[in-house]
């Protein structure tokens, strides 16, 4: 099931692409400053090039000004309209498109996070788009002039399997697949199904001899549905390619899914009523969502503090040479220690020390460790870290 870990590279990623997004709205700022003192080409005035370009220079260098206070402050005003004009012009177009970055990247992580158990439900409903497969390759064997030789025992008995027949009879799945559209069912799904089941499945050993063995036994029939699924889906080539190109963060979710996927394996014993109560993204979604959302939101908040933090504990580095990642793993690691009180620090610590490791440079573990454990010293020593809870002590 999902894990704080999990919601916590969601939130990274959304500041990374947020950062990245603002730094394009930066530049087209600047590109509407350009914009404003190019000359018009159908002035019956002549136009003074050199002056425009003056006056470009001095809004860009305004411009640049705000925006490096941090935009807290108001731009000088010149004694020159056209250049003020310009200047809170680039200043308004940056503000709004900050604000729907901010909102936008929101929205993404938190849709990122649910379509997890979005993709759990359409791998739950394989095994009926399997069998559709494998009637048409029976189909197709029956239409030969000659027997193919490569051809694998009767499937039957994996079409009939029992416990995907109550997979798929599920009331709760076949509402929700209808609803959000999880059929397994489009051509390339189909395509990658078929490559699987050819060159992957038909002559493998464990299903040969499952295909073999008399029906009737249930647990067998659990087992060879957990190995299809370990063995083809989450692994092997036709299968996961695919669901790699429909989602880019497939990789990362893999293993949320897989964990989901075989624990409703396991709960379908023999004799459990077909609509047993599928699995949740979340024991507690509501709680979770909110940390996401407050980690989010309180990063983007404090990301002027938490700059200055940072350049303080940096020593002989410029803090704008820190590679972005890691910045952003900085800011968050600090906003969630001073934030949420009932997470021990060392907890945190741990947590971005092994996102680093995942996700950023070879050096970054180090570099986060250190700077991470001086800061949370000098915040708890501040009275800024403040710790309680069941098993805390306030400042520990």
């Amino acid at each position: 099931m999902l894990n704080r870990r999990t919601l916590r590279i969601k939130v990274m990623q959304a500041l990374y692409a947020y950062d990245q997004a603002v730094s394009s709205d930066y530049l087209l700022a600047l590109d509407r400053i350009g914009e404003a003192f190019q000359p018009d080409l159908n002035s019956m005035v002549p136009q003074d090039r050199r002056l425009l370009q003056g006056q470009q220079k001095m809004a860009e260098v305004g411009f640049r000004e705000w925006h490096k206070a941090g935009g807290t402050q108001a731009p000088e005003e010149l004694d020159n309209k056209e250049v003020n004009d310009a200047v809170k012009d680039a200043i308004n177009y940056y503000q709004k498109q900050v604000q729907k970055e901010t909102t936008f990247y929101l929205g993404q992580m938190l849709q990122a996070t649910e379509s997890i158990h979005d993709q759990y439900l359409h791998l739950l409903n394989l095994p009926a788009a399997l069998r559709q497969v494998l009637e048409e390759e029976r189909q197709r064997e029956a239409r030969r002039f000659t027997p193919n030789k490569d051809q694998v025992a009767d499937t039957t008995k994996l079409e009939q399997n029992p416990v995907a027949l109550k997979i798929e009879a599920n009331k709760q799945l076949q509402e929700q697949t209808i609803r959000r559209t999880l059929q397994w069912g489009g051509e390339d799904e189909m395509e990658a199904l078929r490559s699987a089941w050819r060159n992957e499945m038909r002559t493998d050993a464990e299903l040969l001899s499952y295909l073999a063995a008399p029906a009737g036994d249930y647990a067998a029939d659990q087992e060879i549905l957990k190995h299809i699924y370990k063995t083809y889906v989450f692994k092997g080539e036709a299968i996961p390619n695919l669901l790699e190109a429909q989602d880019l963060n497939w990789e990362e979710n893999r293993s949320i899914v897989k964990n989901l996927v075989v624990k409703t394996l396991k709960m379908l014993e023999e004799g459990t009523d077909e609509n047993l109560e599928l699995l949740s993204l979340s024991a507690n979604w509501k709680e979770d969502k909110e940390f996401a959302e407050t980690l989010y939101k309180q990063t983007l908040a404090d990301d002027a503090r938490s700059e200055q933090l940072i350049g303080g504990a940096v020593q002989n580095w410029d803090v704008e040479r820190v590679a972005l990642l890691d910045k952003i793993i900085l800011k968050m690691a600090l906003c969630e220690m001073q934030l949420f009180r009932s997470i021990p620090v060392k907890v945190t610590i741990n947590e971005y020390i092994e996102i680093s490791k995942l996700y950023s440079t070879p050096k970054s573990k180090q570099f986060v460790n250190g700077i991470l454990d001086k800061l949370a010293q000098d915040l708890q020593a501040s009275g800024a870290i403040r710790k309680s809870g069941r098993g805390l002590l306030d400042n520990q």
